[in-house]
């Protein structure tokens, strides 16, 4: 037989491996999706600032515009690698629950039969958390939220996004899913770090909670903390329960999830107990993880350059994606 014919043949042979061993690769994403309001006011929260009427124009037009904009990134995240959309996506910033079903209602998501996890969180701007999942692969068995209780100097409460847990199965595999929203900085960082230790502290006190009744359970720790891998709210919850932590390295001067005054931070982090690296038939295993920081995603000029390519600065539109690029894990499955 002519050799030429092997090669051809051996490339097929290569091509079809490589593509049976990605099918065994699934993604577990997080994304803060910067302010996802839809345009009805909403008259229990502070959603002023973005009604067709308000000084930021937020219209229909342009709010479907983003809701297209973060299915398109969504449906990319880790795909090269996996060959298929996100299982699991954690969720920041979304108004309720309408604006997640336009986003899994779109046509960039639809065909891959997404289901949803919200509750509305006692947050005085009405922004909550969520979970979008593939049904195909995870069946949600349990969902719950946390609340994070805060109080002012004065003792009234201060209300932030509650902790979403998430108990199901991927690929009949038992794992838990938290996913959080922590306390900003925007007082400062030291004036608010009390807050995000008593977020953590919350987050402890749940994976304590599980533990309990599961014992050996695979646990996945996932949002925005609005803190850094080395700071103490993170570095606490790591330490305490043994977790591990794959973004710790990941950060330099020139990378990040989000820059803020052209400073890149990794607020943005996916967690988990170390169990994950343990491997046998039907278990998940860590592959990887990164940031989801393509070129498409940032600013392409200007002093912003490199910079996440968002919605605003400020009150003026720029009709992009979110000041956050997602960040995700692979998982292969045994």
């Amino acid at each position: 037989m002519n050799p030429f014919v092997f090669i051809i043949l051996d490339r097929y042979l290569i091509c079809d491996m490589v593509s049976t061993l990605e099918n065994d690769y699934y993604t577990i994403a997080f994304y803060n999706l910067e302010n996802l309001f839809d345009t009805f006011d909403d008259a229990y929260t502070n959603d002023d600032e973005f009604l067709p009427d308000s000084e930021r124009h937020w219209t229909e037009k342009r709010y479907h515009k983003k809701i297209r904009k973060l299915g398109q990134v969504i449906s990319q995240i880790g795909e090269k690698t996996s060959g298929k959309v996100p299982v699991i996506v954690g969720l920041a910033e979304v108004e309720n629950r309408l604006v997640v079903e336009d986003l899994i209602n779109l046509s960039s998501l639809k065909d891959n039969a997404y289901g949803l996890v919200h509750y509305d969180s006692p947050d005085e701007r009405g922004i909550d958390v969520a979970l979008i999942y593939n049904m195909k692969h995870f069946e949600v068995t349990h969902s719950e939220v946390f609340a994070i209780n805060l109080f002012d100097d004065d003792g009234t409460r201060d209300y932030t996004r509650d902790i979403l847990l998430v108990e199901g199965l991927l690929n009949d595999e038992k794992i838990y899913v938290l996913v959080n929203h922590w306390p900003s900085r925007r007082e400062g960082v030291e004036l608010t770090e009390p807050a995000r230790l008593i977020a953590s502290s919350k987050a402890i006190e749940i994976i304590d909670t599980i533990r309990t009744k599961d014992k050996h359970a695979k646990i996945v720790v996932m949002g925005d903390f609005n803190d850094n891998p080395k700071n103490k709210s993170i570095t606490d919850l790591v330490e305490s329960q043994d977790l591990y932590n794959p973004m710790s390295n990941l950060p330099t001067y020139t990378r990040g999830s989000l820059n803020h005054r052209k400073e890149w931070n990794l607020f943005d982090q996916i967690l988990f107990t170390t169990n994950f690296f343990e491997y046998g038939e039907g278990k998940h295993s860590f592959s990887q993880v990164n940031i989801f920081d393509k070129d498409f995603l940032k600013q392409y000029k200007g002093k912003y350059k490199g910079s996440p390519f968002r919605t605003y600065i400020g009150y003026k539109y720029k009709g992009g994606f979110s000041d956050h690029f997602p960040v995700y894990l692979h998982l292969k499955k045994q």
